[in-house]
């Protein structure tokens, strides 16, 4: 009996300690979540008519795990504290969806990049045909030659108006689209993968100290 109230002591230990960097990690996840949408390059290849809807939709996953983290993570503490087999369970099953989003985070962004940079592209492409179309200024295509500082395409004669005025090699801007996607995207992936990794453990846990509480009470 001893022994076993003091394994639920050290479980309950582990689990205080989880649940505070699984907090932290909550909390980082939203700020950089917030950072690549709004603190970022991405943020200025938004326009009030287009904007990469298929790389954010990855961007509010994440996001939202991360503030699911958070709120989980008090869940969490009031569970192992009280030694409520209720909270431990709700506590089980929000680190269930937390990881199914955080996994489904990793794997759009590891599979759908292709999809995300040919979007993005599409944006810009637009942006250059209405600019030639239209000979004038373009609003959405200055955006992309500011953020990304490229100049056009193949040739930037057509828009060299557009571009930035201490640009010194001109880039092309379809090729430095698929760079930025691609590092971002990659980065975005490996964080969800990693926030995953840390959900497994906060359900081990969650779970041994609920067969611990529920048989101290089956010996009393």
């Amino acid at each position: 009996m001893g022994r076993l109230q003091g394994g639920m002591r050290c479980v309950k230990f582990l689990l205080f300690i989880f649940n505070f960097i699984f907090w932290l990690a909550g909390s980082a996840v939203v700020a950089f979540g917030l950072w690549l949408r709004f603190g970022n390059i991405i943020r200025d290849l938004a326009t009030d008519e287009k904007s990469p809807e298929y790389f954010y939709m990855g961007l509010y996953v994440l996001i939202g795990a991360g503030v699911l983290m958070m709120a989980v993570g008090f869940f969490g503490c009031c569970g192992a504290a009280r030694e409520s087999q209720c909270l431990l369970g709700a506590f089980f099953t929000c680190l269930l969806v937390i990881f199914a989003a955080e996994v489904a985070a990793g794997v759009f962004a590891f599979l759908g990049k292709k999809a995300a940079i040919e979007e993005v592209q599409a944006i810009y492409e637009e942006a250059y045909t209405d600019y030639i179309s239209d000979t004038g200024k373009n609003k959405t295509l200055i955006q992309f030659h500011d953020a990304l500082q490229c100049c056009g395409k193949e040739n930037d004669a057509p828009v060299k108006a557009t571009c930035p005025k201490d640009i010194q090699l001109p880039k092309n801007c379809l090729n430095e689209i698929e760079i930025l996607i691609d590092s971002k995207l990659h980065l975005l992936g490996i964080v969800g993968i990693a926030i995953a990794g840390i959900t497994i453990f906060g359900m081990v846990f969650s779970m041994v100290l609920c067969c611990a509480i529920r048989n101290t009470r089956d010996m009393l």
